[in-house]
Parts: C-alpha cells; structure tokens; sequence
C-alpha cells in the first residue's frame, strides 16, 4: 500500500533525522533512535485507540475495526477495554 500524503511526509522527515545523527557516536545514535522509536509508538498507540473508539461508536465490529488497524480482533477488543486501573481505597482520618 502505498503511503499517503502525510505519512509519506512523515516518512522523509524521520529518514532525514536519521541521516542527521548518522555521524554520531553509536552510544548516542541508538539513544536518539531509541527516543525517536518510544515517541513514536506512544504519539500512535494512543491515536490508534482513539481510531478504534470512534469506529466502534459508529457500530463497527472488532473484527473489522481490526482488519483496518492491522490487528487481530482480539487486540482490538484489549485496546477498547476498560483500563484495569488500581483499586481505590477511602481515606481513614483518624
């Protein structure tokens, strides 16, 4: 599939800064890249989840919510899932 406008845009922008810290100490290259990797995967999870949400509140099921993300129904069905969060425990004042 070929890319489209933005994220062949996005594409040469990341090719370009991978070009610019060529030259750099490996220690620091990889550290960048890695920086680069985490901003990436974070900016994307979440705009994925909120893709799925939207998709799922216009009536589409997992499986095809899936078949557009790229995943399996069952990582969509994690993805919207409510998020397990910490139980919270009342405050006692004493």
């Amino acid at each position: 599939m070929a890319d489209s406008e933005g994220v062949a845009f996005l594409r040469s922008d990341v090719a370009r800064f991978c070009g610019e810290i060529a030259d750099l100490a490996p220690a620091v290259r990889l550290a960048r890249l890695a920086e680069l990797k985490a901003m990436l995967d974070d900016v994307t999870s979440q705009a994925m989840a909120a893709a799925m949400a939207d998709a799922r509140s216009e009536g589409w099921g997992l499986r095809r919510i899936g078949r557009y993300a790229g995943v399996s129904h069952e990582q969509v069905r994690r993805t919207l899932a409510p998020s397990e969060a910490q139980p919270i425990t009342p405050e006692v004042k004493r």
